[in-house]
């Protein structure tokens, strides 16, 4: 064999394990290089030098056995005895912070967002304790819950996890953070969803006025379901939930400096946005149920009751919000690149470079959000140059009706969920 393969193949002292053992050496070299072993000084002595130092082999034969104790290193693998396996305790409590992810990633899967129960949901074994090793015996025993944020005590016992876990993401509102892939955004996310589910509740207040607006939005619906039978309107029925959520919208935004609000939505439930959030006059609506127009106020526009637009100034504690519902034809989604380009050219008119003053917000059907490749279009150049507003709000609504000829596979359970299968 040459030099050069029995350097490559030597075995030698310079590994991990003898780290400590070697920098002791070179410290008593530097002191005294007569107080190490020739071969150590030599080696030493080609560092300090810059040259490239000899190899280090381990002395072979009788002495093998005793430089070996010197360098003070590990054993080989096979003569190391067996790593101590982790107590019962320690298992519980690796397998118990487990939990908490996978809640967040898959607990929207058996969330209780069917109030109709059309579409019975297993249980995914993942979320079953017992898939981590606990059992019942466990229930009572207590963690560290790992929480990031104040809203959860630092240990509880673990039936008390589970339960909290459960009203939280499998509870009447479900959640999806897993595939935003900007690990930050996705914790943030995540952190302030679980806060708020644990903290937030109604007042006496918040309580009565999210009930005025649901019977005002139901009142509208079956008044003109009764009075105008056989009339094409696009009730909201079975999303009649909409009006509070767009009105707490528009309330937030004013908080957070949001000046002006642009909607896109199509036919469904727009013409109780019309009256109920923008406060146009239902008397000007049943006018036109009856098919008596106003020329003057039609201002050129002979278009039908659902395709029309509207704009108010809405009240919030910040000031008031200027909310407008940009005009739509029948294609449906083709509203929502019409809804951004207008965005940012009042952006621009307000030199608004962030995106902070001026909100898009996009409201679709379940299945025209997955069926109409328009939405989808639309949400690509979000990023790109000359596109960007700062984000939007998208609002479907799943009345489980599903107006486009789709499947019931399409819309029954999560609606968004199709963005990415397809």
């Amino acid at each position: 064999m040459s030099d050069s393969l029995a350097d490559q193949f030597a075995t030698t002292a310079l590994y991990g394990g003898n780290a400590d053992f070697v920098e002791d050496l070179y410290e008593r070299f530097l002191k005294d290089p007569a107080s190490v072993e020739p071969g150590w000084a030599s080696y030493f002595a080609g560092l300090a030098k810059g040259a490239a130092p000899p190899v280090l082999r381990e002395p072979t034969g009788k002495s093998a056995s005793a430089s070996r104790r010197s360098c003070k290193g590990p054993p080989p693998l096979h003569q190391r005895p067996p790593a101590a396996k982790p107590r019962r305790r320690e298992r519980q409590a690796s397998r118990r912070v487990a939990l908490d992810p996978v809640h967040a990633n898959r607990g929207h899967l058996i969330a209780n967002l069917d109030p109709l129960g059309l579409s019975p949901r297993g249980m995914p074994y993942i979320l079953d304790p017992k898939y981590f090793g606990l059992s019942d015996a466990d229930m009572e025993t207590e963690f560290f819950t790992g929480s990031r944020t104040a809203a959860l005590p630092a240990r509880s016992k673990l039936k008390d996890i589970l339960a909290t876990l459960k009203f939280i993401y499998c509870d009447t509102i479900g959640a999806e953070f897993a595939h935003v892939s900007d690990t930050e955004e996705r914790l943030w996310l995540q952190d302030n969803f679980q806060a708020e589910r644990i903290q937030h509740r109604f007042s006496a207040e918040e309580k009565k006025n999210i009930l005025w607006q649901l019977t005002a939005a139901e009142g509208l619906e079956r008044y003109l379901h009764t009075k105008y039978v056989g009339q094409k309107r696009f009730s909201l029925e079975g999303g009649d939930s909409l009006i509070p959520l767009l009105d707490e919208l528009v309330q937030l935004g004013g908080r957070a400096g949001i000046e002006e609000t642009v909607i896109g939505m199509a036919h469904r439930g727009r013409l109780n946005v019309l009256v109920n959030l923008l406060g146009k006059s239902p008397k000007d609506l049943f006018i036109e149920f009856e098919g008596h127009y106003d020329l003057q106020k039609l201002r050129g526009s002979g278009d039908v009751k659902y395709h029309k637009g509207f704009s108010a100034d809405l009240k919030t504690p910040a000031g008031n919000v200027h909310v407008a519902l940009a005009f739509n034809p029948s294609h449906l989604e083709v509203v929502n690149p019409v809804v951004e380009g207008s965005v940012r050219a009042r952006q621009e008119r307000r030199g608004d470079v962030k995106g902070d003053k001026v909100l898009a917000v996009q409201i679709h059907g379940d299945a025209a959000f997955a069926g109409q490749g328009v939405v989808m279009e639309t949400m690509q150049l979000s990023q790109a140059r000359g596109f960007y507003t700062g984000g939007s709000v998208h609002i479907i609504i799943n009345n489980q009706v599903g107006f486009t000829t789709r499947t019931r596979a399409t819309h029954a359970r999560r609606c968004t969920a199709r963005m990415s299968r397809r």
